[in-house]
């Protein structure tokens, strides 16, 4: 199995590149433009931006005594292997949420609470964007030089992500819904695989063990509403990822001899970063870079301008995810993938 899913990657990373060759080479040319004095601050960001990204789930899970074995460097290197199965596995982040699980198993935490963990990284994230979200929309309500259609997409991106909080919540908070909507989920999966093997395959997920799960995920979900401290250090730690994710786009603009305001910068990634999810391609490629780029140009940034920056940072990480990350997961898959575990 080992052996399979490493060949299946190695090919994922080849289809990525090749899909991406126009923008790799747009960024090589680019590169002669930049001020690498002022590009080598990018390092600094992405890796922070790992770092923090990292402790809105293990912060938790250090607070509820169920991690305590993980350094730094474990913690940087989890993170990039969960954003290189996100990026060469496109599945609108499910992939990704399945990986870590595993991963943080092979560390004794109950597949529930990693779970868990990673719901409040997502919880926290949405809470922190909408923060960051409120203050970007003020700066550009007050600049009088910015598209009033940013403004109304703002507004947009900001109800639907209370919306999809409240739906969540309301689903979450009973476990007769949480289990109807889940095994609703799983059987409509079962259902496909049937399908696909033409009845070979009957059940993928049992019933009996979903309910086991969403049982101890219910239980970890009532301790949290009883105890929202636990909510404020991934809190602040997604406030900082959110920044050093949006310092990657400054920083590049920089080097390329523009300065931005990183208020429409804010937007154009909460807005490719939901297409992300929406688009079923590796990492979102293609829409993601589309959106960001139309949106800051109507917010008022050059065209060229807008397109050099946005695929030049993209492809620095990808470079990043690609190379180090495809080795991490790899080491990963071979140690904790043998069957004896």
């Amino acid at each position: 199995m080992r052996f399979w899913l490493s060949g299946i990657t190695l090919v994922l990373i080849a289809v990525l590149i090749f899909a991406m060759r126009g923008e790799l080479l747009e960024a090589w040319r680019l590169l002669g433009q930049v001020d690498l004095s002022k590009l080598v601050w990018f390092i600094p960001a992405v890796l922070l931006s790992y770092y923090a990204v990292g402790e809105t789930i293990f912060s938790y899970l250090r607070q509820k005594r169920s991690l305590d074995d993980i350094s730094w460097w474990q913690q940087m290197r989890m993170m990039l292997e969960l954003n290189f199965v996100n990026h060469a596995l496109p599945s609108g982040g499910a992939s990704g949420v399945a990986f870590l699980t595993w991963r943080l198993t092979q560390h004794k935490v109950s597949a529930s609470r990693a779970t868990v963990a990673q719901v409040v990284r997502v919880a926290t994230g949405f809470a922190a964007f909408f923060v960051l979200l409120v203050v970007a929309v003020l700066m550009i309500t007050f600049d009088g030089a910015v598209n009033r259609w940013v403004i109304l997409l703002s507004s947009v991106l900001a109800g639907g992500m209370i919306l999809l909080s409240v739906v969540g919540v309301y689903i979450i908070k009973d476990l007769k819904r949480l289990r109807a909507a889940t095994i609703w989920i799983t059987r409509s999966i079962n259902g496909l695989v049937r399908r696909i093997t033409r009845g070979k395959k009957r059940v993928v997920v049992h019933d009996e063990t979903v309910y086991d799960y969403l049982d101890d995920f219910h239980d970890d979900y009532l301790v949290l509403r009883r105890n929202k401290h636990l909510l404020f250090k991934p809190f602040v730690w997604s406030i900082v990822f959110l920044l050093a994710e949006i310092a990657q786009f400054v920083i590049v603009f920089w080097s390329l001899g523009t300065v931005v305001n990183p208020a429409p910068i804010l937007l154009a990634y909460g807005l490719a970063t939901v297409a992300g999810f929406a688009v079923l391609t590796p990492g979102g490629s293609g829409a993601y870079e589309a959106l960001m780029v139309s949106f800051l140009a109507v917010a008022g940034l050059t065209g060229s301008i807008a397109i050099a920056g946005v695929l030049l940072t993209r492809v620095l990480v990808l470079a990043i995810i690609l190379g180090p990350g495809y080795i991490s997961y790899q080491h990963a898959v071979v140690k904790y993938g043998k069957p004896t575990r």
